[in-house]
């Protein structure tokens, strides 16, 4: 049965006027009273990895332009791992209890009858140890439970009292495993990878990469979305550094560079970045230098001397962590250029140093990713303004050299390009301490080879470039990669904000211009967790033919009663592929547009690239599609075409979603709902969507009924929790 949508449309249009394009910091929010954090109940140190280092020796120096983090990916078996067991309850001195040993944290009673009175007592508690398995070291505590049994004595009969055991105790012996390894690599500096080690969210860095702090994890994920608490987020933390060789007379200095908001979010002055020392005879972190927040700034030279004689052993080390929101990208600092050494000065605050600022520019015109075999087709496509940033890190003028930029292939060079000094340094030598960002035609000589015959290629691209003074040989070349995917892109997949419209039925289109024609299979688009989860929301995948410039005529939308909602994935940057339903659609070479319509207003926050300025590609309509506006957001949102060329073999393993074996009855309805669960897997439960996408009703895993007698007559949506299969319902 088909349902008319007029009166819900009309409903909408009246709304129109309030619509707007949004661009937030990701997971911007106003923050208000803090609420207490608290760990999943069933977070656990089993089977974690608890690891050593190495110690480090002067001079120590990290500017980022390569990833100096201990890698911390040992397995299980391999050599050096070892293993300790820990046990859930132990007795008073420590050995573990049996497993047949149980208690129950509710009282259990003694009821005794006399006299044909009943009178009930609780039995006396037993003391055990039991352990916090949500840290380590695991701690004991002593704790006392019930024992896991009733008695009953009948005093009237003058029977034995009878011992009823409780039925299901809920204090039960378990275990946990901890390994343990040691990592020892010189040239890995820190024991934690809670930064973002990034090339892109800092406003003209010093040196190419940065460690960014904000209120992401190191999967990129809040860590407290949909609250409004602010707290100590992520830390960066050095190995041990042995300062026993020095005396406070050596000037051990501590030098870095540190820089806020860049093209995030602005910390607000409640916030900060602080600076700790380790004091390995107190065993206690020192606070040694902090910065509030505040508006975006240059990078700030920081240049501290170690005066304090409690640090010069073999057990220093030092750490950097940032205050602020903790429910998404928020509150950013950047650091760089962290540079630890003896025989120093305060004078010495110059970073003399000729550095790439960004990594080079994508070499395909306009795009970052085309399909390789579209590139065959046509591969004329090379870049004549591949951009170039590098800076002048000297307090004096310095003569510029000519640069070049090799391709490789599978470690053999297959071209390369001359890099002219002059246009380098945009004069006959660089200024002193200045950003240059040049522009160089790359649409002469070499093209991307056409010979190899795998579909998925991933070209390596190596820029250098020099000056005449000494400097840092690290920071004169620029590693990127040319990927050749089933895809096209604008963006270089990191997102510095989120993107989206607060609109009723608002819509947006990205527009694509292809090199040949060819299959449409859908849409990779990277949505990025905020401060309000938005992962029940509804959207329709849409595609659109170009009418002038502008979105014309739909070629494909998902059915309004099958919507599609944004999926948070397991790491910064991932994106999530959304297969066009039950069709291929074909494009010819003419521009289209692909995007979605929303449900409701809540913009839905999909990932925005702001070093890829693409803001004439980007539309969106607050009224049904029937006026299209320009974005002025500069940048792009990461959405990205997916083509069906040879390399998507094992697409549809994949992407498409599982088929489950499930139903809803009676539909419509007036009351109980029943759930038809006839697949093999465990019912995961479910949430129920109102037509605005609004949750009305979470149902647990134990339950294949609710009721809708109590809520408003319309369209529902019932959705799998982790998962895109959703049922509709009338009621």
């Amino acid at each position: 049965m088909r349902f008319s949508l007029v009166p819900v449309l009309v409903f909408i249009l009246g709304f129109v006027s309030f619509g707007q394009e949004v661009l937030s910091p990701i997971g911007a929010i106003r923050r208000g009273e803090a609420k207490p954090l608290h760990l999943k109940a069933t977070a656990s140190v089993d089977s974690t990895f608890i690891y050593s280092f190495d110690t480090l020796t002067l001079p120590f120096l990290d500017e980022f332009s390569h990833s100096r983090f201990s890698l911390m990916n040992s397995q299980p078996g391999d050599p050096g791992v070892t293993e300790q067991k820990f046990y859930y309850l132990t007795d008073l001195s420590g050995v573990p209890l049996t497993n047949d040993k149980v208690f129950s944290s509710n009282p259990t009673k003694k009821y005794t009858t006399s006299g044909g009175t009943t009178t009930q007592t609780d039995l006396p508690m037993i003391s055990v140890k039991q352990a916090n398995f949500q840290y380590y070291p695991v701690v004991y505590s002593t704790i006392q439970f019930y024992p896991p049994y009733n008695v009953y004595e009948d005093l009237d009969e003058g029977t034995e009292p009878d011992t009823i055991a409780v039925s299901n105790p809920d204090i039960k012996q378990d275990s946990v495993i901890v390994f343990f390894a040691h990592e020892a690599d010189p040239t890995k500096y820190w024991t934690d990878k809670y930064v973002y080690h990034n090339y892109t969210h800092a406003v003209n860095p010093w040196t190419l990469g940065v460690a960014t702090f904000d209120g992401l994890d190191e999967t990129g994920y809040p860590y407290a979305i949909g609250t409004t608490q602010s707290g100590y987020a992520d830390y960066l933390t050095s190995k041990t550094i042995d300062l026993s060789p020095y005396t406070p007379g050596d000037s051990v200095y501590l030098s870095f560079l540190v820089q806020r908001e860049g093209f995030g979010d602005a910390p607000e002055v409640t916030d900060s970045l602080v600076l700790e020392f380790f004091n390995q005879g107190t065993n206690q972190w020192n606070h040694i230098w902090g910065i509030n927040g505040g508006p975006q700034n240059n990078f700030k030279v920081v240049h501290l001397k170690i005066r304090n004689p409690a640090y010069f052993n073999n057990g220093f080390k030092l750490r950097f962590k940032n205050y602020g929101g903790l429910s998404g990208m928020l509150d950013e600092f950047h650091l760089d250029y962290v540079h630890l050494r003896a025989g120093s000065g305060y004078q010495d605050t110059l970073f003399k140093d000729y550095a790439f600022v960004y990594p080079i520019g994508s070499l395909v015109d306009t795009y970052t990713q085309v399909p390789w075999e579209h590139w065959v087709a046509a591969p004329t496509h090379m870049n004549p303004n591949v951009k170039i940033v590098v800076r002048n890190g000297s307090n004096v003028p310095e003569n510029n050299m000519n640069g070049n930029v090799k391709v490789n292939f599978n470690g053999a060079t297959e071209g390369s390009f001359t890099l002219v000094g002059q246009v380098l340094s945009d004069g006959i030598n660089y200024a002193p301490r200045t950003v240059v960002e040049s522009v160089h035609d790359f649409t002469g000589g070499y093209t991307f080879s056409t010979t190899p015959s795998v579909n998925i290629k991933t070209f390596d691209i190596i820029g250098s470039a020099g000056a005449q003074f000494p400097n840092l040989s690290l920071n004169d070349s620029s590693y990127t990669q040319q990927v050749f995917e089933n895809v096209y892109a604008y963006d270089d997949g990191s997102a510095e904000a989120a993107y989206g419209i607060a609109q009723v039925q608002g819509r947006l289109a990205l527009k694509f211009q292809p090199y040949k024609a060819d299959t449409l299979l859908g849409v990779r688009i990277c949505f990025v967790p905020t401060v309000k989860d938005l992962s029940n929301k509804l959207f329709l995948l849409t595609v659109w033919g170009d009418n002038n410039g502008v979105p014309g005529s739909v070629l494909y939308e998902d059915q309004f009663f099958y919507p599609r909602t944004p999926k948070y994935e397991d790491e910064r940057g991932a994106f999530t592929d959304y297969i066009l339903k039950d069709t291929r659609l074909a494009l010819g070479s003419g521009a289209f547009y692909v995007g979605m319509r929303q449900i409701d207003a809540d913009p839905l926050n999909i990932g925005f690239d702001r070093n890829n300025e693409h803001s004439d590609k980007l539309f969106f309509s607050l009224n049904g599609g029937i006026n299209w506006q320009s974005s002025s957001e500069l940048g792009v949102p990461m959405m990205r075409p997916i083509f069906e060329t040879g390399d998507n073999f094992d697409l549809s393993v994949r992407e498409q979603t599982k088929e489950i074996s499930w139903g809803v009855y009676p539909n419509p309805t007036n009351g109980i709902v029943h759930i038809d669960w006839r697949s093999e897997e465990q019912f995961p439960g479910a949430l129920l969507l109102d037509a605005q996408g609004r949750s009305v009703l979470s149902i647990s895993v134990e339950n294949l009924q609710f009721d809708l007698s109590d809520v408003p007559r319309g369209i529902y949506f019932l959705k799998l929790n982790n998962s895109q299969n959703v049922k509709k319902i009338i009621r």
